[in-house]
């Protein structure tokens, strides 16, 4: 398809910078069988059924932008230093990541770079070197760093800040409340760059709320990696390439998941986080497989899903695969109708912004 055919108009007063407050009172739009409903997060259990099983992503964001200083010698071994920004996508080994980092072009392999304070200090703390060993045709680079794993992950914390959408960051600067907002209640495992956004909109009160209508709930992991804020340059769909995230459902959620579908409930995904590592964990017969490792699932219009029935998630932007995922699932005209109506009641788009409940279109 065309990437062209995903492509809708936006304002910029749509892009919510702040989450509702309470979570649960951002609004949810609801879009099923080509019908739309205007309601509220809190909602949600009105739309459960006793014996629905609801799957959430229990990553934990860390603080994956950092802000250094490349350094390199010279033709005439002078010290030469540029700034840099790196914000890390895939964890290779543990002490290694992938990171998309600017400026990309003039990086090097070999060259160190030095994240946090660069001003000498007696015991180090507050900075963490690394050295470029590779660099991709993607934008990626790969950074070897002087410490590994639990070491690493804790110097990380402490240069590290928390990588809001380019959207948002675009329009204020991150702050103590972010690192708060931009987690779900659901985080446990750290790992991803991004928030699994539909998740942020639940309380303990609405979980409880769910779980009191009959509904069991269940956790999958998938660090979410920088490459979901990537927009789609290819014109055709087809030559898009989607950048690998690792994610893991266990073999007791997986038995869990294969015994609600048997016994005629339904597979809720919050988020299309959950969804994609379902899909990449559910064989062709719609047999959920434990699974551990890498996933790069590209869903498009024409995609059969094997596992999600129902999935909650924010609105997205044009032309990213995001917007094809949900286009594929609830049909792309319906999408259309559905985003064109949010646009025009004032629902606030994106990470921060409101919900919609979409009920898969051969299943309705």
């Amino acid at each position: 398809m065309r990437t062209s055919d995903f492509d809708f108009d936006l304002p910029e007063a749509c892009i919510a910078l702040r989450p509702a407050d309470p979570r649960d009172s951002a609004r949810l739009l609801v879009v099923k069988g080509g019908e739309l409903q205007d309601r509220v997060i809190r909602d949600l259990p009105d739309f459960l059924q006793p014996g629905d099983a609801l799957v959430f992503n229990d990553t934990r964001v860390i603080p994956a932008r950092l802000s250094g200083v490349r350094h390199r010698t010279g033709p005439e071994g002078e010290l030469l230093s540029v700034p840099v920004e790196a914000t890390l996508h895939h964890r290779d080994a543990p002490d290694v990541w992938s990171a998309f980092m600017k400026p990309g072009k003039r990086l090097k392999v070999g060259d160190r770079v030095r994240f946090g304070r660069e001003e000498d200090t007696a015991c180090f703390l507050g900075q963490v070197d690394a050295e470029i060993t590779a660099k991709g045709e993607d934008g990626l680079v790969t950074l070897r760093f002087d410490l590994a794993g639990p070491v690493l992950d804790d110097a990380i914390r402490e240069v590290g800040v928390m990588p809001l959408p380019p959207y948002i960051a675009a329009k204020r600067a991150e702050d103590d409340q972010d690192l708060k907002d931009y987690q779900t209640v659901f985080a446990e495992h750290d790992g991803s760059v991004a928030a699994p956004t539909a998740g942020l909109h639940f309380t303990p009160a609405l979980l409880d709320a769910i779980r009191a209508r009959g509904v069991t709930t269940h956790a999958v992991t998938l660090h979410v990696g920088a490459g979901t804020f990537l927009p789609v340059k290819a014109d055709d769909t087809a030559d898009h390439k989607m950048h690998s995230e690792w994610g893991e459902v266990s073999a007791d959620t997986a038995a869990a998941l294969n015994a609600v579908r048997a016994a005629g409930g339904r597979i809720v995904c919050v988020g299309t986080t959950s969804l994609r590592l379902l899909e990449s964990a559910t064989s062709e017969d719609g047999v959920v497989q434990p699974f551990h490792g890498d996933t790069a699932i590209f869903i498009t219009p024409g995609y059969r899903f094997r596992a999600c029935d129902v999935l909650m998630t924010n609105f997205h932007l044009p032309k990213s695969t995001l917007f094809m995922l949900v286009s594929a699932f609830a049909g792309l005209e319906t999408m259309r109708a559905a985003y064109a109506h949010a646009i025009d009641r004032g629902y606030r788009f994106y990470s921060y912004g409101d919900g919609s409940l979409l009920f898969r279109e051969d299943a309705q």
